[in-house]
């Protein structure tokens, strides 16, 4: 019997082996090679990550991209969880053509996304001149090449990347639990933040999760509108290869995006592991 079993372990593992073997070419050895590069160019030390961390400049282009990545997260979650909860409740055609709205804007070149926001926010855009006709400002408002056009223009592609795993954990609440709920003589504010939003939890983490971790390391909407002075970290890794040639500096500033990461994810499924509502779920 041990044998038997043993061999149906080697057998999952085998099946395991080609999976592991691609992560281990295409992600491990090229993420040791960074790691590597970042601890030898120029010269062998943690010079990098000490100039990257002590430098004013530097360090103003790391709190620029945390920032950016907070606050389009928290705008992200204000906007796509009311969005993703009308589409659970908006009747089963309706919610399909609004899911499809949200897909095919997913789909959409960003490219062509980030450059329609290039048009509606510049000074002599669409926003400024109804803002202007309808006598809310006297005039233009700077909105591009600045962190305000990025944070609208990344808020407005993250958005849906919060809305798709909130609206799959919405949809999975069985809504006689809520019923129970009122039925037990809870106002609807206590239904809410007490049964509703503990449910969505799942949901609220994985969807913020990967908008912050995509927003720490988004490059093309930073890029068209955001300036020099508003640098965020990829724009600053790109900078140091292209311009100055400074392979050492531009494979620390990834390694601590890399790490960042990683840390983040960490910390997500520790809260995920220890959270009442996904242990209740389990059981």
């Amino acid at each position: 019997m041990f044998m038997t079993f043993s061999r149906e372990k080697w057998r999952e593992g085998g099946l395991l082996l080609p999976i592991l073997l691609f992560l281990c070419i295409f992600f491990l050895i090229p993420l040791a090679g960074l790691l590597l590069r970042s601890l030898t160019e120029p010269t062998f030390g943690m010079q990098n990550f000490e100039q990257l961390l002590a430098t004013s400049t530097y360090v103003q282009v790391l709190s620029n991209t945390f920032l950016v990545a907070a606050l389009v997260t928290v705008i992200s979650l204000v906007l796509g969880f009311p969005l993703a909860w009308c589409i659970t409740l908006a009747p089963r055609g309706w919610g399909r053509w609004l899911l499809s709205i949200i897909l095919l804007s997913m789909w959409t070149s960003l490219l062509a996304r980030t450059y329609s926001w290039l048009v509606l926010l510049q000074t002599s855009g669409v926003i400024n001149k109804v803002l202007m006709s309808i006598g809310l400002i006297d005039q233009p408002i700077t909105m591009v090449h600045n962190l305000t056009g990025v944070i609208i223009g990344m808020s407005y592609i993250m958005i849906p990347f919060v809305v798709l795993p909130l609206q799959a954990c919405m949809a999975a609440i069985d809504p006689m639990v809520l019923q129970a709920a009122s039925i037990c003589g809870a106002p609807a504010r206590t239904v809410f933040f007490r049964v509703f939003l503990p449910l969505c939890k799942p949901g609220l983490f994985s969807g913020a999760l990967m908008v912050f971790v995509m927003s720490l390391g988004y490059y093309v909407t930073p890029a068209l509108l955001g300036g020099v002075q508003n640098m965020m970290l990829p724009e600053f890794i790109v900078q140091q290869i292209q311009t100055f040639l400074n392979w050492g500096l531009a494979s620390a500033s990834a390694a601590l995006l890399i790490i960042l990461t990683i840390v983040m994810f960490y910390f997500y499924l520790k809260v995920q592991t220890d959270s009442p509502v996904s242990t209740n779920t389990g059981a």
